[in-house]
């Protein structure tokens, strides 16, 4: 059974309208939960993080393939916009929208290809998953619908440009703090100032040259901000300055590993510093914590693996003609793959770069790919045929 683009899009449009940022994702669940019992799924629930579940069973047991498509959005501040970031508009064959490429058109056709599989068909069950925070702790709400679903595969549906990739760089929050002692800034010599030791560790981490993995390409270590106190500074050398690195992460990174090196940086010797991950902790719409260390490990499937080669037929069967690839920004997967070990691939509408852009959009046709590509992925996994 194949979905109807009209009711595909107006589902997407009512995702868009129902603004979700991050920890407000309560009436966008609503419409979700909506539209999969409209469309005859055998089981809707939340789980107690929040994020939406609903389920489609097969004629016969076999295996579960969890489709994951985040629910959250990111902010839509940016005062050019030329369409209302939460209206829903389609123009010229395009839906406009914040979240229409990260990922509402995603789990909009994740939603409408589950609700039409042929349930006579199928061996086993497919789960589609509204999952909440992503944008704020990439997997963290994603474990507690593992732990409930118990899935044999995922999909995750972020940004391919309708590839097929079977990883993906995790990712990082580094703070790295200066010690020095304050003084009068009349008589700087009577201190140390901690920015000035900074500037050191800052041009230590620079000088280093990020390894580089051959699939999943550099580990980047990115300077994101900087603060020193006091702050405001009135006459008064800094005694304390802290800088935050985004560090994208490779899989031969591990926690230790990577806190390790930037401890042992050469030349800051007679330098007073600290490395730490920075802290998680995230409430969300259903009043659970999701707290830990900002440490997202990277992963990669073999391109032989069983469930990239059979997702690969799955789309290829859909007419597309994919090519296998990675992802370069951090996901889901970092715990469906990276910390669950569970076989995961990624497919989804629209490029990377066009999460999180100014009049971001998706053509309206690709809605109907997308949808048809993630059920012949289902149906590659778990159909009787």
């Amino acid at each position: 059974m194949n979905p109807d683009l009209d009711s595909l899009t107006a589902f997407a449009q009512s995702l868009i309208r129902a603004r979700s940022l991050s920890g407000d994702e309560k009436q966008v669940l609503q419409v979700i939960s909506a539209e999969m019992t409209r469309l005859g799924f055998d089981r809707v629930w939340m789980d107690d993080t929040g994020s939406l579940v609903g389920v489609v069973e097969g004629a016969q047991p076999g295996p579960t393939i969890l489709l994951d498509g985040h629910c959250d959005t990111v902010d839509a501040h940016a005062p050019d916009w030329t369409h209302d970031p939460w209206g829903g508009q389609v123009e010229n064959g395009r839906l406009y929208g914040r979240g229409a490429a990260d990922m509402k058109g995603s789990l909009a056709a994740m939603v409408h290809a589950a609700g039409h599989l042929d349930r006579d068909r199928l061996r086993g069950r497919a789960a589609v998953c509204a999952s909440v925070s992503e944008e704020v702790a990439e997997g963290g709400a994603l474990k507690s619908v593992v732990e409930s679903v118990r899935p044999d595969f995922v999909v995750i549906g972020e940004a391919t440009d309708f590839n097929l990739n079977r990883g993906g760089r995790g990712r990082a929050e580094i703070q790295v703090t200066t010690f020095g002692r304050s003084a009068h800034s009349s008589s700087p010599e009577a201190g140390r100032c901690a920015v000035t030791d900074m500037q050191c560790v800052i041009q230590a981490v620079a000088s280093r040259p990020p390894a580089i993995d051959p699939v999943l390409g550099p580990g980047l270590t990115v300077l994101t901000d900087i603060i020193s106190a006091p702050y405001p500074g009135h006459s008064v050398v800094p005694y304390r300055c802290r800088v935050t690195y985004d560090r994208r992460l490779l899989l031969s990174d591990s926690r230790d590993g990577l806190l390790e090196e930037l401890r042992s940086l050469p030349g800051l010797e007679d330098i007073e510093y600290q490395v730490m991950l920075s802290a998680m902790e995230e409430h969300t719409h259903a009043g659970k914590v999701i707290e830990g260390e900002k440490f997202f490990p990277a992963w990669l499937l073999p391109e032989e693996h069983h469930f990239v080669q059979a997702a690969l037929r799955g789309l290829q069967s859909s007419g597309l003609n994919p090519k296998i690839g990675v992802y370069r920004f951090c996901t889901n997967a970092a715990y469906s793959a990276g910390i669950a070990a569970i076989p995961t691939v990624g497919f989804g509408i629209g490029r990377e770069e066009d999460a999180h852009t100014v009049d971001e959009s998706i053509s309206i046709a690709d809605l109907l790919t997308a949808a048809r590509g993630y059920q012949e992925i289902v149906q590659a996994v778990c159909s009787l045929s």
